[in-house]
This record gives C-alpha cells, structure tokens and sequence, in this order.
C-alpha cells in the first residue's frame, strides 16, 4: 500500500534545543503534524471519527533514525506514506528532508505504528471501513 504525501514546515526557534539544532523529539512532533494533514486531505477529520465513530488513533511504537541536523529557519518538507494499513492499525514511513532551492538533504527516516482504539475504553478495535476505504483510495 502507498500512499504519498508532503508537507512543509518552517523550524522555529521553539524547535531548537541549546545547541542551535532541532531537538530530536521535534521530529515526532513534526511526522505527527504532517499524518494529521494527511488525514485531512483523505477527508478524515480526527475530533469527527471520535464523535461520530467512537474511536481515537494512537501510536502504539515509533523508531527514528537521524542523518543530519535541521537548523533554526529551514525549510523542511514531511513526506508520509502508509506501508500497511490493518484491521486495527496503520504503519507509517515517514521522512524529513531539508529543503534548499531545487536540493534536499534527507535528515531523518520513521517508521510509526499506529492503532485504533475506543475512545473511551482505549481497548483496541477495528478501524471504521469508510475510513479504511478512505485510506485505500490514497
């Protein structure tokens, strides 16, 4: 399964730890940030699926590899792509890449679980199928 998605972001002085450089939980703030405007772009709202569906999508295990430091001011693109999407839960591949005029540098690479669970049981349960079907479409 695939399905591609980028999105920009800006590094801000907030984004910064004391050496000038992204602090490297940053990056999970950053994937996070580009599945939920992924979701959107399906049409996917996330407050909508707890209202109407009774179910939350939470990380259930994430594994980061850094590769070159993001620094104050750049331009980051966040790509997102869905490596498996089961019953109860999706498998994410996502990269942050640098962006300088027409070249990019790769600075980190994340696989990312995810699972469906209720919103108040927090047990895990099916991912409702128009939203699977949602997903598929990608």
């Amino acid at each position: 399964m695939h399905s591609n998605f980028n999105w920009n972001i800006r590094v801000y002085y907030e984004d910064t730890d004391a050496g000038g450089i992204v602090f490297y939980a940053n990056y999970l703030k950053f994937f996070e940030r580009a599945r939920t405007e992924w979701l959107r772009t399906t049409g996917i709202s996330q407050q909508l699926l707890t209202q109407t569906h009774g179910v939350i999508f939470v990380v259930k295990s994430t594994a980061l590899d850094y590769h070159a430091p993001a620094q104050l001011d750049d331009e980051l693109k966040v790509t997102v792509v869905v490596r498996r999407l089961g019953r109860a839960s999706m498998q994410f591949v996502q990269e942050a890449w640098r962006i300088n005029g027409a070249q990019a540098e790769l600075l980190a690479t994340g696989e990312i679980k995810v699972g469906c669970v209720g919103a108040k049981t927090y047990r895990p349960c099916a991912i409702p199928d128009e939203v699977a079907m949602r997903i598929k479409a990608e």
